[in-house]
């Protein structure tokens, strides 16, 4: 499926626009770390639960839980807060 990775992501990928496979938004972040290592730890934390300063839409819904099946036609994007003074 296509995952669109925000600009703060793009060290790990280079590209906005990936592919990832996955029955579970859990595991399709699973395989993006296994292709691009690193990079699930910048959107879930030590208790296996996305950060608070990121947000991941799939279909254009905000999901919270990695358990939630998907599609292989879905389409995630990965939206992350930006802060700053």
């Amino acid at each position: 499926m296509k995952v669109f990775v925000p600009s703060p992501l793009l060290s790990y990928t280079s590209r906005r626009e990936v592919e990832a496979c996955g029955a579970t938004l859990g595991a399709v972040l699973l395989d993006l770390d296994r292709q691009y290592s690193g990079i699930r730890f910048r959107m879930i934390d030590e208790q296996d639960q996305i950060r608070p300063h990121m947000r991941i839409f799939v279909n254009g819904a905000q999901i919270r839980d990695l358990r939630r099946s998907l599609l292989a036609e879905d389409t995630i994007h990965i939206v992350q807060a930006l802060s700053g003074g």
